[in-house]
C-alpha cells in the first residue's frame, strides 16, 4: 500500500534549516522558466543541497510565481544574481569547485566523475536554449557531461539538476 503523507515522516522547516546539508551549491545560469526554477529548488530541497543560486531572465521574473517549488523556496537557502559570473566568482572565492554541466572539449562524463569528499562543490546549470553561457563555463574548473545515447542532445534542466 501507498503510504499516506502523514506517515513520511518528513522534517518540519525548521528541522530542515537546522539539519546538516550536502556542501552543494546549484547555480542557474539564466532560466528563463519559473517552473524549472521551482522544480530545482524541490529537488534541492528533497536532497538537503546547501544552497541554491540562480540568475533568471527578467521574462521569467515578470511572470510570476515559481508554483512548482510547493514550498521548498521557504526551506532552501537561496540567492538570486542578476549575473551569473558574479555568482561562480563569489562561490570560487568562497573555496568551492565550480563544475558547469555541459556538453564541452574536455568534459568529464557523470559516469566517470570522481568527487573528493573533503572538497566543496558549485554545478551551473544552463539556460534551457542556450545552455552554459561560454563565459561562464571559462570560469569553472570542470564541466561535467551527462552521456546520452539517444537522438536527442539535451535534457530538461530540471531533470539534469536532479541526476
Amino acid at each position: 500500500r501507498k503510504l499516506k503523507v502523514t506517515e513520511l515522516n518528513r522534517l518540519t522547516p525548521e528541522a530542515f534549516k537546522e539539519s546538516k546539508k550536502i556542501p552543494l551549491i546549484v547555480v542557474l545560469d539564466h532560466i528563463r522558466s519559473l517552473n524549472n526554477v521551482g522544480s530545482v529548488f524541490r529537488t534541492s530541497d528533497a536532497f538537503r543541497v546547501e544552497a541554491f543560486n540562480f540568475v533568471v531572465l527578467r521574462l521569467a521574473l515578470e511572470r510570476g510565481d515559481h508554483k512548482t517549488a510547493l514550498g521548498a523556496e521557504e526551506t532552501v537557502d537561496w540567492e538570486y544574481f542578476k549575473d551569473t559570473p558574479e555568482a561562480v566568482d563569489k562561490l570560487r572565492q568562497e573555496g568551492y569547485t565550480v563544475c558547469a554541466v555541459e556538453q564541452a572539449e574536455g568534459s568529464v562524463m557523470l559516469d566517470n566523475l570522481q568527487l573528493d569528499k573533503t572538497k566543496k562543490y558549485a554545478i551551473v546549470m544552463g539556460n534551457e536554449v542556450k545552455g552554459v553561457q561560454q563565459n561562464v563555463v571559462d570560469n569553472c574548473d570542470i564541466c561535467i557531461e551527462i552521456p546520452q545515447y539517444g537522438t536527442k542532445h539535451s535534457l530538461n534542466v530540471s531533470v539534469t539538476t536532479g541526476m
